[in-house]
């Protein structure tokens, strides 16, 4: 069999996406390199040459999907040009991020996935944290807010709807209804 070469970053993102369904199909406790390996068809070091443990595979993985879904969940917040105002009321949204069908979907969403649901929860809002930041600061400097410290307001925005997203009880349209008035009333919009 002749032995294919893949640039460093394609060999990476094939390992890194082989390791997600791995971790879905068998669980990540029962996956080892050995078997991510296998499945790409590399030797067990050049898997470990990209990655010094499973357990940094796994959070490259995590980070990455992460990133993925914050920059879906932000999109055009940067260019859009709204008030702080009209974009709480437009845009908190993504409670229910879409099955796109990844593995990585797969592992992090659905019944007994909770512990690694809100584990991914916590890595999106780290993501989303500088991105609200800067909503922040355009609303302070158009006037629109008075906030000394931006950086704990969007922290606490971001950071601080976990609970209420992670409700099971609650419905989407209710976890939007009452963070919207929630932030608006926080940050004196309303």
């Amino acid at each position: 069999m002749a032995r294919i070469t893949k640039a460093p970053e394609e060999r990476r993102q094939e390992i890194l996406n082989t390791a997600m369904r791995l971790f879905y199909e068998q669980g990540y406790e029962k996956t080892s390199i050995s078997d991510i390996s296998k499945a790409v068809h590399v030797a067990q070091g050049l898997c470990y040459r990209y990655f010094p443990s499973k357990e940094a595979l796994y959070d490259e993985a995590m980070d990455q999907y992460a990133e993925a879904l914050a920059q879906r969940m932000t999109a055009g917040m940067e260019e859009n040009g709204s008030s702080l105002k009209t974009m709480i009321l437009q845009s908190i949204t993504g409670f229910e991020v879409e099955n796109d069908g990844s593995y990585a979907y797969k592992f992090c969403h659905g019944p007994e996935k909770e512990k690694i649901h809100a584990q991914l929860s916590l890595a999106v809002c780290a993501k989303m944290s500088p991105v609200i930041k800067r909503q922040l600061d355009l609303a302070v400097k158009r006037g629109e807010l008075e906030i000394d410290d931006t950086e704990t307001a969007a922290s606490f925005a971001v950071f601080g709807q976990l609970g209420i997203l992670l409700d099971p009880a609650l419905t989407n349209e209710e976890k939007e209804t009452r963070i919207r008035a929630f932030l608006l009333k926080l940050l004196k919009l309303s």
